[in-house]
């Protein structure tokens, strides 16, 4: 027997949550998009309010379902309570891109101390709460790609940046060990490690940049927002682990994760079998 047409879907009830931090500009705004432009509705957190609602403007432009809140990710419990209510009324997120972050560059010995504080609460700290509220609504839907901005400077060390490579080791650490946890959930964990990126951030960092350094840090083009955020997410949609936007980046990711991957991948197996009573 022949059947008629399907019923109309509800495209907008069905569309997928996308939580992204750090999403009023530079490369959560770039992901926002093009995951918004893919069907998602999509949910920008920043501290920058202003930033938000110009955000929200262009998206809201191309027909695109945003919500915005204005939110410190170094605030735990707001993070939990944010999230919790996007989830309420919208579903566990598929997508969770984790991009607030900031820099200060300066020598470790001519640095307040509270700068490369200020610079792990935000990126690495940040991400764990937000990660932390938005996993287990994940897990429980066994579904997801978790997504986490860190930086080429998560890679190796880079003289005039202490506590921003501290804080971006420690958010690709961060990754590496919840990609073992989550293995068997159905949510996938990727780490992005850009090179110099032209955002806001890196136009204040370039003029706070100790000179003697710049030759090395500030080498090469920056690449576009659009560039990270399109093979982050290619990389997240593939399964794959570390998003590196770059071939010299990814040959230096290469080398350093012959030897991770193979511990990685111990664990999991062990994690694999029954525990012993």
């Amino acid at each position: 027997m022949r059947r008629g047409p399907a019923p109309p879907v509800d495209t907008v009830a069905s569309r997928p949550l996308a939580i992204i931090s750090g999403g009023g500009s530079g490369i959560g705004l770039a992901a926002a998009l093009r995951l918004g432009r893919a069907g998602c509705r999509v949910a920008l957190l920043s501290r920058d309010a202003h930033k938000l609602a110009q955000a929200q403007h262009a998206m809201a432009a191309e027909g695109i379902e945003v919500v915005v809140q204005a939110l410190d990710v170094r605030d735990r419990a707001t993070c939990a309570d944010v999230v919790s209510n996007l989830c309420a009324e919208h579903g566990a997120p598929l997508w969770l891109v984790t991009s607030a972050g900031i820099v200060e560059p300066g020598f470790f010995l001519e640095q307040d101390p509270a700068l490369a504080a200020a610079q792990m609460d935000t990126n690495f700290h940040g991400t764990l709460n937000l990660v932390h509220a938005g996993v287990p609504p994940m897990v429980a839907a066994g579904r997801g790609h978790v997504v986490m901005v860190a930086s080429s400077a998560g890679l190796f060390g880079v003289a005039g940046y202490s506590g921003y490579c501290a804080s971006k080791f420690a958010v690709r650490g961060f990754a590496e060990v919840l990609r073992i946890e989550l293995a068997r959930t159905g949510v996938s964990v990727t780490v992005a490690v850009p090179p110099d990126t032209d955002t806001p951030q890196l136009a204040y960092e370039s003029r706070l940049r100790p000179a003697a350094i710049a030759p090395f840090a500030g080498a090469g083009t920056p690449l576009s927002p659009d560039r990270v955020a399109a093979h982050m997410i290619r990389t997240a949609e593939r399964g794959g682990f570390l998003s590196a936007p770059t071939a010299d980046l990814a040959a230096i990711a290469r080398l350093q994760g012959l030897a991770g991957g193979v511990l990685a991948r111990v664990q999991m197996r062990l994690l694999r079998r029954p525990a012993k009573r």
